[in-house]
This record gives C-alpha cells, structure tokens and sequence, in this order.
C-alpha cells in the first residue's frame, strides 16, 4: 500500500479500490490495520525519547540556572531560552490534541 491511511473514510475508499488490502484485512485484520499506521502513530518509543530528550533540556537548563545562580553569577539568555523552549514543546506534546474533537 503506497498511499497512507488517515481517516476511516480513506480506509473505506482503500478497500473499495485495492482488493489485495481487502483480503489482507479479512486475514487478519488487527496486524492489517497496524501495518497501516505511521512509525510516529504506533511506535510509542519515538514519543518516549522526545519526551526525556525534552525533560533532559529542561533538568539540565534549570540546574545550570541554579548552579551560575549560586556562584553570584549572571544566568545566560540562551539557557533561560532552551529552558522555556523545551517546557513549551513538553507541553505541546502532551496537550491532548484538538483534532477530530466535533464542536
């Protein structure tokens, strides 16, 4: 299947059109429809080192920060803005996401 799967609506246009995803599906549909997926929708492992990556950031910027802070000496810009950085993406990507919500 060359052409990624998004909505259900495709998925139901896909079987319509390819009778080898149809019988694949009708085999064995849970691995069918997981082969479907993208890498970044079902390997949760991609999300977890973004995660810590993120986490690191903010760990390492917050203890730099108090480390100058303790030598009486000037916190860095870029510190504070890799620090605020990184909180802003942890926070994006672990907000639920609005898509597919009706209003």
């Amino acid at each position: 299947m060359g052409k990624r799967i998004e909505t259900l609506g495709e998925l139901a246009a896909a079987l319509e059109t390819d009778p080898a995803l149809a019988a694949r599906i009708k085999a064995n549909p849970a691995e069918a429809i997981a082969g479907l997926a993208t890498p970044l929708q079902s390997d949760v492992w991609i999300y977890r080192m973004v995660v810590g990556a993120l986490a690191l950031a903010i760990l390492g910027s917050v203890a730099g920060a108090v480390a100058l802070a303790l030598q009486d000496r000037a916190v860095p810009e870029v510190l504070l803005a890799i620090g605020s950085a990184s909180v802003g993406a942890l926070a994006g990507l672990l907000a639920p996401s609005p898509s597919g919500r009706e209003r």
